[in-house]
């Protein structure tokens, strides 16, 4: 006849462990916001120079060589695209490399004097909700090419 062996488990289940009281705030604290990545800065950088020029993801994606559904993908920042695809891109909207790079880098100053502004007030936004804010007011401006140029601002 067989036995019956006695199992233990063996990882106990741990006991839970009192929280320690804490005095009344104004609120949880909610995590600063993250820095963009650059793949993300690049393709909302290469999006507005290509709709500056009023061109189209084809036209662009054309003279630079490659496709317009990847295009789109760089622009979105779902791609992170080699340095020679850059300079491809770069040279299909008619700036240099040395010039892309400076916009990206004024981009992100801009965006780091946002946050650092933000975190001395104390107040955190979601710069989400600003970006799509901006994005809304550029499909207005190409929905009306004959009105003129729209100014954009954001709020802090």
């Amino acid at each position: 006849m067989a036995e019956r062996a006695a199992v233990t488990p063996l990882r106990r289940t741990p006991r839970p462990q009192p929280v320690p009281w804490q005095p009344p705030g104004p609120g949880p604290r909610q995590p600063p916001p993250q820095e963009p990545l650059w793949r993300e800065v690049l393709g909302q950088r290469l999006r507005a120079l290509r709709l500056d020029q009023r061109e189209t993801l084809s036209e662009t994606a054309g003279r630079a060589g490659i496709s317009p559904q990847y295009l789109s993908e760089v622009e979105r920042g779902r791609k992170e695209p080699s340095s020679e695809m850059i300079a491809a891109l770069a040279g299909a909207l008619g700036i240099t490399l040395t010039e892309l790079t400076e916009q990206l880098a004024g981009d992100l100053r801009r965006r780091q004097g946002i946050v650092t502004e933000l975190r001395q007030r104390g107040t955190v936004t979601d710069l989400r909700r600003q970006r799509r804010t901006v994005t809304d007011l550029r499909r207005q401006q190409r929905t009306s090419r004959g009105a003129g140029p729209v100014m954009l601002a954001l709020a802090a």
